[in-house]
């Protein structure tokens, strides 16, 4: 499967190809401007954003689980604190 910047960059050197063969070089500007208009609105992020962001995920969820185990922890020596001593 093409990467999608590769599938981007194909895309645009055919467009450019095709207009450097037609009297209307203005239609490249064009469609190169259009073309980042759109891709700006779709508020897209780059591979090595999305990586860095979903590394930065994992660690706060083995952080969130070791927080949650010595919570529990804690919880269960508070509750044995405050239960009452049986009698032997």
């Amino acid at each position: 499967m093409i990467k999608p910047n590769a599938w981007f960059e194909e895309f645009q050197k055919n467009v450019s190809e095709l207009i450097a063969k037609s009297p209307a070089a203005d239609i490249e500007r064009n469609v190169k401007a259009f073309m980042g208009q759109a891709f700006n609105k779709m508020d897209l992020v780059t591979r090595e954003e999305f990586d860095v962001q979903a590394d930065m995920l994992s660690r706060a969820q083995l952080r969130i689980e070791a927080l949650e185990q010595q919570l529990h922890a804690l919880e269960t020596r508070v509750a044995a604190l405050e239960s009452p001593e049986k009698p032997n």
